[in-house]
């Protein structure tokens, strides 16, 4: 038990902390509790100006920016969407999230049976539409629904000092039902995007698993709330209350337990509502029928008394009403738990954590009424968008989900559907309507919107019109995914989304003959995954196909073969290497070239120097121009630029892209006659060369992180081959009969790995790997691919 004094101290520096941490991560998006810290109170609208006459003189001295009048949310507006949630399921590979969809489709009404992940009966779950899903048993795209849930209203709305909320009211809940295999991380990424609110679901037995802690870090770029569910409660070896100390230690979260369950494994009967203190079972048919009672079963009772004071003491670290009553030894409600259960997760202190079996049926609605009761509407979740008229420094303008404000949308995943182009939408502001005019701020185009549909699944339900806050799907209007729509009224855009680097690449021919739906197939697959590239090889002139793992690569090769009858031969993989420098070197290079008539000549003085990469950009290269006097004229510069950046596609090692470095130039000089663009292209050609080989310049490859869990009997062969294979192993978990090592290894040495495991472990070991970083390769690794370079460019010439 925390003493007074140092829960004080918690209190007054948590909160602050967190806080930073996430507007530092990404000042975009803030949550309402948030907004004493957030990017907008520190850079003040013009209308605010002279409330803030204390702040330092130098702030004085700062663009005035044009004055904004918000827009008003309407009575109308408040009540729909204080009872309007988007949720997103997210978790690590075989968690049960299409599970758990599949129960609250079922629970909510949306579908008249329950179906197994699978399709062993011939259906499959709901949400894995897509034949290759149901054949493998995992999701590949994520998938959209809609459903109505009938819970308590939020305790935050009831009166102080009442009872908590009995009645019920209907809840509009849209549901993202996203992939958990590292391989489609985007799916992932660009629903959280968009969502207001998480659920994080993870296995009683493995607990936080290397995608979890993924997820995790995409929710906190995103700053989305979430609650925790501890899923697959039935199996043998579930262990909830260890889960949650690794939610705290391996993720950092405040996380409790808000539910204790009454047995585990085969007799997994119910759960203990920790808030209320009521027993909750789920009997019936497949659970449909929920039982309350006051009556605490005996062997749990301690345990309940025990984890609701744990729940209390945890919360008050997050939540100052909370606190004070619980320093000051008052008698704390059941309404005092609720409400400040909601108000610290939604400022993203908290993190709830139920726990449950959704194949068993088990806990699935009492899950459904946290979402209602713990996670934010729209309206309480701050988005912010860009104005492309002001430049790059000028504040973010906040979004108001008002039916009567200007119409924001952002565009963030494309599908082809039978239809045409399918265009999922979230709207932020204004009201979207069939056969209304809309804008894409990027193109400037004007395009009319001929059909708009609620999506569930892959079916769809045709609407008239959808208001803010709410998700939705377009036929027919082509765009790019991350574009903004606008009403054309507004010149505001919306942030993109983070599209990680592909770290694997195939070459790629079709079988036979070629036909145009080979080119068709990768443009779409292109247009649909920022992840998935697709360029022509210089040297050999094959296509190239890259992406973020092997079975991603797999699965678009299975796709043009089923969808565009195109059957396609794919060579040997290749691993995305990478060239960079370790040192600083200099560079003085003349370019001249004589020959009758005006020549060429172009002089750059300068250094080449390691670089980090930027957190704000992204960006591990950049070109900086220091020369002063006017020696090279300031039309040359940016040729000087495009000869770099052309020197950075193809590195003098392996003929891989360089990274990490930072090209500065100095001084240099021209001539009246002779200097021209390409004489100062060839001349930054020449320097970049010139100063490469002399700065110690090392080949990269890409590290990933493996997480490898097996039966205990296999732990020796599995430690041995991850040790043949180079890699260096950083934490093993023993549990009673299984055990999760994870290992750092060069992705080239992963190659094969799949079967080799199976092999090793009677096909009971399963592994996941995701991109870590990308590290030197070993000395003599990087002479005999200089040597192979150097040969292969030889015989060429």
């Amino acid at each position: 038990m925390l003493s007074k004094s140092s829960l004080r101290r918690s209190i007054a520096v948590a909160p602050v902390r967190s806080l930073t941490t996430s507007i530092a991560s990404r000042p975009v998006r803030q949550l309402s509790s948030a907004a004493a810290f957030s990017p907008i109170s520190q850079r003040r609208w013009a209308s605010s100006a002279a409330a803030v006459a204390e702040e330092p003189a130098e702030a004085a001295a700062a663009p005035v920016w044009p004055e904004r009048i918000l827009p008003v949310m309407s009575e109308q507006d408040t009540k729909r969407l204080k009872r309007q949630r988007n949720v997103g399921i997210s978790a690590h590979i075989d968690s049960g999230k299409t599970t758990l969809t599949e129960r609250v489709l079922y629970y909510t009404g949306r579908v008249r049976d329950i179906h197994e992940v699978r399709g062993r009966d011939g259906v499959g779950a709901k949400m894995d539409s897509m034949e290759l899903e149901r054949e493998k048993g995992i999701t590949i795209q994520s998938a959209a629904t809609f459903c109505d849930w009938v819970a308590p209203a939020p305790a935050t709305e009831v009166p102080q000092g009442a009872e908590v909320a009995t009645e019920k009211e209907s809840f509009a809940i849209n549901i993202i039902d996203t992939p958990g295999h590292v391989d489609f991380t985007i799916e992932v990424e660009r629903a959280l995007r968009v969502l207001d609110g998480a659920v994080l679901v993870l296995c009683a037995v493995s607990g936080v698993q290397s995608q979890t802690i993924t997820v995790d870090r995409q929710m906190r770029r995103y700053n989305v709330p979430r609650l925790a569910f501890i899923n697959k409660m039935d199996r043998a070896g579930a262990n909830p209350f260890r889960v949650i100390g690794q939610l705290r230690s391996k993720l950092r979260m405040n996380a409790a337990a808000v539910q204790v369950p009454i047995g585990s494994e085969s007799d997994l009967d119910g759960v203990v509502d920790l808030v209320r203190m009521k027993a909750i079972y789920n009997r019936g048919v497949k659970g449909i029928e929920i039982i309350e009672s006051d009556e605490i079963p005996e062997k749990v009772r301690a345990l309940a008394e025990e984890k609701r004071a744990e729940l209390i003491e945890d919360l008050s670290e997050a939540d100052d009403t909370l606190c004070d009553l619980f320093l000051d030894e008052q008698p704390i409600s059941n309404l005092d738990i609720a409400q400040a259960l909601r108000r610290a997760t939604t400022s993203l202190r908290f993190t709830p954590v139920f726990v449950g079996s959704a194949i068993k049926n088990t806990g699935v609605q009492a899950l459904l009424d946290g979402v209602c009761a713990y996670l934010p509407d729209p309206s309480e979740v701050h988005n912010q968008a860009l104005d492309a008229k002001l430049p790059a420094a000028a504040p973010a303008v906040p979004l108001v989900p008002a039916k009567d404000a200007p119409l924001v949308g952002l565009a963030f995943k494309l599908e082809e559907g039978r239809y045409g182009q399918l265009t999922y939408m979230r709207v932020y502001q204004g009201e979207l309507k069939r056969g209304s005019l809309i804008f894409n701020a990027r193109t400037g185009k004007k395009v009319k919107v001929p059909r708009l549909v609620r999506m569930h699944s892959d079916e769809m339900e045709d609407v008239e019109t959808i208001g803010a806050g709410e998700i939705c799907a377009m036929f027919g209007v082509e765009c790019s995914s991350g574009d903004t729509f606008t009403d054309g009224s507004t010149s505001f855009s919306m942030t993109s989304m983070f599209v990680p680097e592909p770290v694997i690449s195939l070459s790629i021919r079709p079988e036979g003959n070629e036909s145009p739906n080979f080119g068709r197939a990768l443009n779409r697959f292109q247009k649909e995954d920022p992840t998935f590239r697709v360029h022509v090889d210089s040297e050999s002139q094959e296509t190239i196909i890259s992406g973020m793992g092997e079975l991603h690569l797999d699965i678009y090769v299975e796709r043009m073969k089923r969808e565009y009858n195109v059957a396609c031969i794919t060579g040997k993989p290749r691993v995305a290497f990478r060239e960079t420098i370790t040192q600083l070197a200099k560079f003085d290079y003349t370019h001249k070239k004589q020959s009758g008539g005006s020549g060429q000549f172009g002089k750059v003085k300068g250094y080449l120097e390691p670089m980090e990469m930027d957190a704000d950009t992204g960006k591990d290269v950049s070109f900086e121009n220091r020369v002063v006097g006017g020696n090279i004229p300031t039309q040359y510069i940016p040729a000087i630029e495009k000869g770099f950046q052309e020197a950075l596609d193809r590195g003098q090692l392996t003929g891989h892209s360089i990274n990490g470095c930072r090209f500065v130039l100095e001084d240099g000089a021209a001539h009246v006659n002779d200097s021209n663009e390409l004489a100062f292209r060839l001349a930054a050609l020449g320097a970049f060369r010139e100063a490469f080989a002399k700065a110690a310049p090392v080949v990269l490859e890409p590290v990933m992180t493996v997480e490898i869990v097996a039966p205990i009997e296999f732990q020796g062969n599995v430690i041995g081959a991850i040790n043949q294979r180079k890699g260096t192993i950083i934490d093993t978990e023993i549990r009673d009969d299984e055990f999760t090592l994870i290992a750092e290894v060069s992705l080239n040495d992963m190659f094969g790995y799949s079967s080799h495991l199976r092999g090793m472990t009677q096909g009971k070991g399963e592994f996941s790997m995701e991109y870590k970083n990308h590290a030197p390769v070993m000395p003599n690794i990087q002479r005999e691919m200089s040597d192979a370079y150097r040969k292969k460019q030889l015989d060429r010439n």
